[in-house]
């Protein structure tokens, strides 16, 4: 098979068992940190990948590249303050990614520096492998942070909207889901996106390079 297939199907499956099951843990545990305890009742409190599995989300991210998993479900009114609650909650996802790719990329520069100083090809594809899930986590939290209904951005912009405008938004979320998907399927959205993934990726990388910096020149 070719390796690049391999690859791409590798990377898939990493999100699908890894990064979307990581991010929506991230959900479960800020919502139950900050008062509300739905999630652990409904077993989203944990890292199990079949937890937060969405069958149809996960087919669609193997054939069409978009994909989703199981949203974790809360409940607002536990919340000492509704709307940073679900600031908080929301934003908690996108953050578990950054973080994922932030140690991603610290893993990628250390299994580069073994295939370079080993030159095995085992380190190597390590590395790529590091590199894609980096990619990967942070390709992720930039989509989700879209201010978009039902992204998580969505709900960290409601907290600086009026109510009326949230309530807009929350009568019509369907129609800016389908919205989002016609803007995702016609290109719209990829220039910003890769664009923002990439200066953070540029970002992280140079915050994992620190290390190395008094041992460079």
């Amino acid at each position: 098979m070719d390796p690049q297939k391999i690859l791409d199907y590798g990377a898939k499956l990493i999100v699908i068992f890894m990064c979307i099951p990581i991010h929506e843990y991230a959900h479960a545990w800020a919502a139950t940190k900050l008062g509300d305890d739905t999630p652990r009742y409904q077993g989203r409190l944990s890292l199990n990948p079949l937890a937060h599995l969405d069958p149809i989300g996960a087919l669609c991210i193997f054939f069409i590249g978009f994909g989703w998993g199981k949203p974790v479900q809360v409940n607002p009114i536990r919340f000492k303050n509704y709307r940073k609650g679900m600031a908080l909650t929301a934003a908690a996802g996108p953050i578990s990614n950054i973080i994922m790719g932030l140690i991603g990329i610290v893993l990628y520069k250390l299994f580069y520096v073994l295939y370079i100083v080993h030159y095995s090809i085992a380190f190597y594809y390590v590395s790529l492998i590091l590199y894609y899930f980096t990619a990967i986590n942070v390709g992720l939290a930039v989509f989700n942070l879209i201010p978009i209904p039902p992204l998580d951005g969505s709900k960290v912009l409601f907290v600086f909207l009026p109510d009326k405008a949230v309530e807009f938004f929350y009568r019509y979320q369907m129609y800016f889901f389908i919205g989002l998907f016609v803007l995702l399927y016609v290109g719209i959205l990829n220039t910003p996106i890769n664009w923002l993934s990439n200066q953070i990726l540029n970002f992280i990388s140079w915050l994992a390079s620190l290390p190395y910096m008094p041992f460079v020149g």
